[in-house]
């Protein structure tokens, strides 16, 4: 299973990026989908996510700014209102279940996002 992540770039606040991943390789089912960030000197940590079946779940951070959906094995993480604290590497994961039923969580290689005037 691959993850593809893109769309990432420079941005001034305030601006939008959207950013896509896609999802390969031996799925059965993708469970899980979501984006977590990096920023420099900081922990991962989550941006957004949503699993099968129910509601999305955000950072309190980037609540009603961002908006995660899913199309099939395609991911997308609409961001609006940016701010200089959404400066990061941001990364793509899936929890994919494949035709054994066996259950992995996947990253994309991460893209940048930088948010600067």
């Amino acid at each position: 299973v691959q993850l593809q992540a893109s769309g990432g770039g420079l941005v001034q606040p305030g601006g939008s990026l959207r950013l896509s991943c896609v999802v390969s390789g031996s799925i059965f089912s993708i469970d899980r989908v979501g984006w977590y960030r990096q920023a420099p000197e900081k922990q991962r940590e989550l941006v957004a996510a949503v699993t099968r079946g129910n509601s999305p779940v955000y950072a309190d951070s980037v609540n009603g700014r961002f908006a995660i959906s899913r199309d099939n094995a395609k991911v997308y993480l609409q961001m609006n209102g940016l701010k200089p604290e959404d400066t990061a590497v941001y990364y793509c994961n899936a929890r994919v279940a494949d035709y054994a039923l066996d259950t992995n969580d996947y990253w994309g290689q991460g893209t940048q996002v930088t948010v600067s005037s």
